[in-house]
C-alpha cells in the first residue's frame, strides 16, 4: 500500500488522482490546494483522513480548518504550507497544480527525497536543468503524468540500451483544428474551452486550443528522456487514441494506445511497474474504426513553434514562453485579449528577451516576473 501526498487536489488531475488512490487502497497523507473549491476539499479530506491539509489561500485555510474542526485533520496555510506537504511522509508526490507555481513544491518534494508523479509540465519547462540535475543527485525518480509522457515512458520500457531513438508526440488538435487566423479572429473563452477528447482546466484546455500545451510538452520532453529538439515530431491525431510514440533506430515504432482517460497514466505513475484494473474505460479498435495522422498548422497556432525555439535556445527562454503564455491566457479568460493574441505576445515576449543560459531557481522566477510584466505592457 503506497501513502501519496496530493497537489492540487481538487483540480481535474487531482480529483482523477484520488479516484485511483480509492479504488487501489491508497493512503493520502497530504491534500494541497489553492482554496477556491473548498467544499471539494472539505469532503476530499473527510473521505481520506490525511495528516494535513495545505491551502494556498490564508483566508481560505481559516475557513476550512474551522469546517474540519471535528477532526484530527491539521489545516495549514500559505506557499509554505504547500511546500510542506510536497515534502510530508509519504512514497510518492503526485504535483497537479496548474502553471510555474508547481516549480518550488517540485524542488522541496526533491530535495525531501520523496519520488514524484508529475502533472504540472510547468516544472520541467521553466527549471528543466534545475530539477532534473536535483532528481538525480536525490535519487529521485520521476514519473510522468501527462497522457503523451507516459506513453513515451511506457513505449521505451523493454529498450533500456537504446538510445538512439526519435519521438512522436501526438496531439489532439484541440476545438480549431482546420481553421485559419480569419475564423479564429472572434473566438471567446467559452468557445476555447470546448476540448473534442479531454475534460481537463480552464487553463490547460485553452493551451490545448493554442497548440501552446504540445509546445510545453516538447520542452518537457527534452528533459524527462534527454533528447534534442530535432528528435521530435509534433503529429495531429484527431482521435486522442495513440498517446504518443517512439520510433528506434532499426524502423520500429512503438506507441501505447488507450482511452482517453487520464486514469491511465495516472495510476501507472503510482504503480510502477505493475498494472492493476483501473477506472478507465477499456478500448475497442473496431469501434474507433479509423486513427489518423496529420502534420500541424504552425502558421496559424503560434506557440508551438515559439515553444520550440524556445527550447532550442535553451536557458531560460522556456520559462519566459510559460510566463508570457500564463498571463496571457489569463486575460484572454477575462476577455481583456483576443484568442490569436496569446500566440502573438508568447512569440513577441519570447523573441526579445535577452537569454540567460546559466541560470539559478531565483533567475527562473524573475524570468516570469519578466514575461507577465511584458505581456502587459504590449497589450
Amino acid at each position: 500500500m503506497k501513502t501519496i501526498s496530493v497537489l492540487g487536489s481538487t483540480g481535474s488531475i487531482g480529483v482523477q488522482t484520488l479516484d485511483v488512490a480509492r479504488k487501489q487502497g491508497f493512503k493520502i497523507s497530504a491534500l494541497a490546494a489553492g482554496g477556491r473549491n473548498l467544499k471539494l476539499l472539505e469532503k476530499q479530506a473527510r473521505e481520506f483522513s490525511p495528516k494535513t491539509v495545505a491551502v494556498f489561500d490564508d483566508e481560505a485555510a481559516k475557513n476550512l480548518k474551522i469546517a474540519l474542526a471535528d477532526t484530527n485533520i491539521k489545516v495549514v496555510g500559505g506557499k509554505e504550507a504547500v511546500i510542506a506537504a510536497a515534502e510530508s511522509n509519504c512514497d510518492i508526490v503526485l504535483n497537479a497544480i496548474v502553471g510555474i507555481a508547481g516549480l518550488a513544491p517540485t524542488m522541496a518534494a526533491i530535495n525531501a527525497k520523496r519520488d514524484i508523479a508529475l502533472a504540472n509540465k510547468e516544472t520541467l519547462v521553466t527549471g528543466g536543468h534545475l530539477v532534473m540535475a536535483a532528481a538525480n543527485e536525490k535519487g529521485v525518480k520521476i514519473f510522468p503524468v501527462d497522457s503523451e509522457h507516459s506513453a513515451i515512458f511506457q513505449s521505451l520500457q523493454g529498450n533500456p540500451n537504446s538510445n538512439k531513438y526519435k519521438i512522436i508526440l501526438t496531439a489532439s488538435g484541440g476545438p480549431f483544428f482546420g481553421k485559419t487566423r480569419n475564423e479564429l479572429e472572434k473566438i471567446t473563452p467559452a468557445d476555447a474551452l470546448k476540448h473534442p477528447n479531454w475534460d481537463m482546466g480552464q487553463k490547460i484546455t485553452i493551451d490545448s486550443a493554442t497548440l501552446m500545451n504540445k509546445g510545453l510538452e516538447v520542452i518537457e520532453a527534452v528533459h524527462l528522456f534527454g533528447v534534442s529538439p530535432e528528435k521530435i515530431e509534433v503529429v495531429v491525431h484527431r482521435q486522442s487514441i495513440l498517446h504518443s510514440a517512439v520510433e528506434f533506430e532499426d524502423g520500429a515504432v512503438v506507441g501505447q494506445l488507450g482511452t482517453p482517460d487520464m486514469a491511465i497514466p495516472i495510476q501507472y505513475a503510482l504503480t510502477y511497474p505493475n498494472r492493476y484494473d483501473s477506472p478507465a474505460g477499456k478500448l475497442s479498435l473496431t469501434d474507433i474504426g479509423t486513427l489518423t495522422f496529420e502534420k500541424p498548422d504552425t502558421q496559424t497556432f503560434k506557440c508551438l513553434p515559439t515553444c520550440i525555439n524556445a527550447i532550442k535556445k535553451g536557458g531560460l527562454c522556456p520559462a519566459v514562453a510559460n510566463g508570457a503564455n500564463e498571463k496571457a491566457v489569463e486575460l484572454f479568460l477575462k476577455g481583456k485579449i483576443s484568442f490569436l493574441q496569446i500566440g502573438d505576445l508568447v512569440e513577441e515576449v519570447t523573441n526579445n528577451f535577452k537569454n540567460l543560459e546559466n541560470y539559478s531557481l531565483e533567475d527562473v522566477f524573475s524570468a516570469d516576473k519578466y514575461a507577465r510584466e511584458e505581456v502587459l505592457r504590449l497589450i
